[in-house]
């Protein structure tokens, strides 16, 4: 069986990104915040409303700076900062919903069918194949690979291996290494990159 990879190339990211955005701010939302959180896509669609607004009544809210979770896999309890680009996409998403009191126990990413119910893994999977297909990228591209996609990119640019450990709970560096799919042509860019 072939393992989902990280989407490594940042002009692909944009062109999935703008595809979603061009047909619904919901998945673009959920791409948004997959991409910029390293959370598994279970515990994304286990988000409610009430998670990521600050609501002060009357119609008045703010997007939260982090939100807390308890990790479907691990059953640990994990503070996730929110980043400007997540929080941005959130603010837009919700501001078209329509934030209210009676909307903040409501799923984020409601599905269409049935009530308050969150869209499935499989709904998720077939939004990010169709935006990853439109960007025209060829390798197996799935849910979990927007969370090793989130890994790549962060330890490209600095971040320690040792931290993204920690993040994705491994046991020990390697296997953080061989999850965000760093290969020989990472390795030879460090060292042609070098001119001491």
């Amino acid at each position: 069986m072939e393992l989902t990879q990280p989407i490594r190339d940042v002009e692909k990211l944009a062109a999935m990104k703008q595809y979603l955005r061009a047909r619904s701010l919901r998945d673009y939302t959920l791409l948004t915040l997959a991409l910029n959180s390293g959370l598994r896509i279970s515990d994304i669609l286990c988000i409610r409303i009430g998670d990521v607004v600050d609501y002060q009544g009357r119609g008045t809210w703010t997007v939260k700076q982090a939100y807390e979770l308890r990790e479907g896999k691990t059953r640990k309890y994990k503070r996730f900062p929110l980043n400007a680009t997540a929080r941005e996409a959130l603010t837009e998403y919700l501001t078209e919903q329509g934030v209210t009191k009676a909307k903040l126990s409501v799923y984020l990413f409601k599905s269409r069918q049935g009530y308050n119910r969150p869209i499935s893994r499989q709904m998720a999977h077939n939004v990010i194949s169709k935006a990853a297909k439109a960007a025209d990228i060829r390798e197996r591209i799935g849910c979990h690979g927007l969370r090793k996609t989130f890994g790549y990119h962060a330890h490209k640019s600095g971040v320690d291996v040792t931290v993204l450990q920690t993040i994705f709970n491994h046991s020990h560096p390697s296997v953080t290494l061989s999850y965000i799919g760093i290969t020989q042509q990472d390795v030879d860019d460090v060292y042609n990159a070098l001119a001491l």
